[in-house]
C-alpha cells in the first residue's frame, strides 16, 4: 500500500493522492461495499487515532454547525460578563472621571473636626452643597463626597485608641446606602505604620472604605514634635495592602492617603513608589493658616512627581481655644486653581 501512494503521488502529485484515497475509502461504502479498514468512516470515528480526525466528517462538522448556531455566540455569557466587568472594576480608577469631597474627624469629638460637629444626616446634607458649589468649577467632573474619619487616635506617649466599631459600622452602613465614600485615618503614634495599617485592613471588605496614615503624629511625643515615617515603610504599607486586597478577592482600587505638611513627615519621599496596581497612593497637602501658606505647602508636596495624585486640607474655624485654621478658606475655585490640581479635597 505504502508503495503504491509513493507512486501516485510521485507520478500525479497531491491532486491525484486525494483522489485515490477518495476512491479506495469512501467509494465502496456509497456501492453498498462493506468497509472495515482503519480508514473508514466508521472506523475512524471510533478511533481518533486513525488517518483523519473527526473534523474531517460531515457527521462532526454537522454537529458543530448546530451547536453554533444555537448558541448566540455575538452575546457573552454570564460568566464571561462577569469576569470582564470585575477586570474593569479591579483596574477602573474611581478618579477617571470624579474627584472626592470629604468631611474630617472623630464622631465622638467636636474639637477634630466638622465630622464630629454635627449628625449625620447634617453632614450629608452639608457635603451634599459643598459638593455642588466644587462640581460648577469642575469642568465637568463629578465630586463624590466622602466621611474622613480618625480610626486611631494619638495619645500621650504615642499611644493610640482606636474607635468603637459600631460607630464605624454606623458610618460605613450610611454610606452604602446614600453612596458615600469613607475613609479611615490611622495616627500610628509609637507603632509601627504597617502594624497600623494591617489593623484597618478588614474594614477593606466594605465596598465604599479607604485607608488614610498621618505620619504627623508617629511619635511618642504628640503636640510637642512632628512625626515621620519612611519611604520603605509607605513602599512595605502599600504591599502589604495590596497584598491582601488580592488574597481576599475584594474588588476595586483602593486608596491609601498620606499626610504631609512638612519634610519631617516622610524620609526619602522620593523613594516613595505610587505604582501599586491595586492600591493608589495619594498625597495630601496638610496644615493650617493663610492663602500663601497653604500654597506654599501644597507647592512643596507638588515638587514630589513620584506621586502624582494629590489632595488638599482646609480648616475651618469653630472658634476652638488653642485650634488652628484657614483664615480666610480659599473658594472651590482657588483649589481646583491649584497645580497640580487636587483630586480629594478634605475640610476639618
Amino acid at each position: 500500500m505504502l508503495m503504491v501512494i509513493y507512486f501516485v503521488l510521485r507520478r500525479g502529485g497531491i491532486a491525484a493522492l486525494l483522489i485515490f484515497i477518495f476512491l479506495l475509502f469512501f467509494l465502496p461504502a456509497n456501492l453498498g461495499a462493506e468497509v472495515t479498514t482503519l480508514g473508514s468512516h466508521e472506523s475512524a470515528l471510533k478511533n481518533r487515532n486513525g488517518y483523519f480526525p473527526s473534523i474531517y466528517f460531515s457527521e462532526t462538522i454537522n454537529t458543530l454547525r448546530t451547536a453554533e448556531d444555537s448558541s448566540p455566540y455575538w452575546v457573552r455569557t454570564q460568566a464571561e460578563q462577569e469576569r470582564l466587568d470585575r477586570l474593569n472594576t479591579d483596574f477602573t480608577s474611581l478618579l477617571l472621571n470624579n474627584d472626592i469631597l470629604a468631611f474630617y474627624g472623630h464622631p465622638r469629638s467636636q474639637r477634630m473636626g466638622i465630622l464630629g460637629r454635627y449628625s449625620i444626616e447634617e453632614l450629608d446634607q452639608r457635603l451634599t452643597s459643598l459638593a455642588r458649589e466644587y462640581e460648577a468649577v469642575s469642568d465637568g467632573r463629578k465630586v463624590l463626597k466622602a466621611f474622613y474619619i480618625i480610626y486611631g487616635t494619638v495619645w500621650p506617649e504615642g499611644e493610640i485608641g482606636i474607635i468603637g466599631e459600631e460607630w464605624l459600622k454606623k458610618y460605613i452602613d450610611y454610606g452604602l446606602e446614600h453612596d458615600i465614600l469613607v475613609f479611615i485615618d490611622h495616627q500610628i503614634g509609637r507603632y509601627d505604620p504597617v502594624d497600623s495599617l494591617r489593623r484597618m485592613l478588614p474594614w477593606l471588605k466594605y465596598p465604599n472604605v479607604h485607608l488614610a496614615l498621618d505620619p504627623e503624629w508617629r511619635t511618642t511625643k504628640p503636640m510637642k514634635e512632628i512625626g515621620t515615617v519612611t519611604a520603605a515603610e509607605l513602599n512595605r504599607a502599600q504591599q502589604v495592602m495590596e497584598d491582601y486586597i488580592i488574597a481576599n478577592d475584594i474588588p476595586g482600587e483602593r486608596f491609601l492617603v498620606i499626610h504631609q505638611f512638612n519634610w519631617r513627615m516622610i524620609q526619602n519621599r522620593e523613594k516613595v513608589d505610587s505604582t501599586f496596581r491595586r492600591v493608589r497612593m495619594v498625597h495630601c497637602a496638610d496644615g493650617f493658616g493663610p492663602p500663601h501658606l497653604k500654597r506654599a505647602s501644597y507647592a512643596y508636596n507638588a515638587e514630589i512627581t513620584n506621586m502624582p495624585v494629590k489632595a488638599f486640607k482646609l480648616f475651618y474655624n469653630f472658634n476652638i481655644p488653642g485650634a488652628g485654621y484657614d483664615q480666610p478658606l480659599l473658594t472651590p475655585k482657588e483649589v481646583y486653581g491649584l497645580r497640580p490640581r487636587p483630586y480629594i479635597v478634605m475640610y476639618q
